[in-house]
């Protein structure tokens, strides 16, 4: 029974991963909401539904934001916006998980960690799919989207390795998302005083389901589910992100599969997957085991 509790617990924390790609891209794509307004009624909504989960469960509010945290929380969530105005939900799914990873290991190679041959044969694999994914042709992602989503998963992964030894994530997450809400709420400014700022109730509904339910109660159940993975597992099932995205990019919002986003995925999720499973196997119980998306 435990180890169904965190199969299913899992298999429902990446979906709620996949989620929120979808959902941006459907609602940046199909209703007028812009993307400075989408950010900030996310992270509201993630806010408030993860103060209220802290509340329930620990009868106490929030911790005090870390501030370097929030300001890579909220550069995440920005860039993403922006980029998924012009990305489909795979494209942009495999690029921020790409930037992710590639940020994390990268910080590992920086903090001494020397690669063995399997894992240096996996970082250049990876490099070289990602580096197919953006050379310049009829297939190839529109180079600003790319790279603000390169830039969100480069954020995402400072936000992850910030949260290393954090002992209460559910909490430090619940300050973190607050403090990314006035940042959101600053680069929403100038959209208002342009007379550029919109929505529809379509694009409201699926920013608040973006923010209240993939990514807080997502990383509810994420947290849950860690409690069961080691580390290497942990990581490693994040490969099947981007894959859940691009299935429901097909079955959901009628994109395309590209050979070249096929034979790209292939090589930049093979690539990690050699560097994350020759790593050690340990609990991941703490926020850096992470979290997507």
């Amino acid at each position: 029974m435990p180890r169904l509790r965190t199969l299913l617990l899992t298999a429902l924390a990446m979906l709620a991963f996949a989620a929120n790609s979808l959902l941006a891209r459907q609602a940046l794509d199909s209703t007028p909401i812009d993307a400075a307004t989408f950010t900030l009624v996310r992270l509201a909504s993630g806010a408030l539904t993860l103060w209220l989960i802290v509340r329930i469960r620990r009868g106490s509010a929030w911790t005090r934001p870390d501030w370097v945290a929030a300001a890579a929380l909220f550069a995440y969530a920005i860039c993403f916006s922006f980029a998924y105005r012009s990305l489909t939900a795979a494209t942009g799914a495999l690029i921020l998980f790409a930037a992710v990873q590639l940020t994390m290991i990268g910080a590992g190679l920086r903090a001494g960690e020397a690669p063995t041959r399997r894992s240096g044969a996996g970082i250049l694999l990876a490099v070289a799919g990602l580096v197919y994914l953006l050379l310049p042709g009829i297939a190839a992602p529109e180079p600003l989207g790319a790279g603000l989503m390169a830039g969100a998963g480069m954020a995402w992964g400072l936000y992850s390795l910030r949260g290393r030894g954090v002992t209460e994530p559910l909490r430090a997450s619940a300050g973190n998302f607050l403090g990314a809400v006035p940042l959101a709420l600053a680069a929403m400014t100038p959209f208002l005083l342009a007379g550029e700022a919109r929505a529809d109730s379509a694009g409201l509904l699926l920013a608040v389901l973006s923010g209240a339910v993939a990514s807080g109660l997502g990383y509810v159940v994420w947290y849950a589910a860690l409690a069961g993975l080691a580390a290497t597992q942990a990581a490693t099932i994040q490969l099947s992100v981007p894959v859940i995205t691009a299935l429901g990019g097909v079955l959901l919002l009628d994109e395309l599969l590209t050979l070249r986003l096929g034979l790209a995925s292939a090589a930049i999720l093979g690539g990690i997957a050699l560097v994350l499973t020759r790593r050690r196997t340990t609990p991941a119980r703490t926020a850096s085991g992470n979290r997507f998306r």
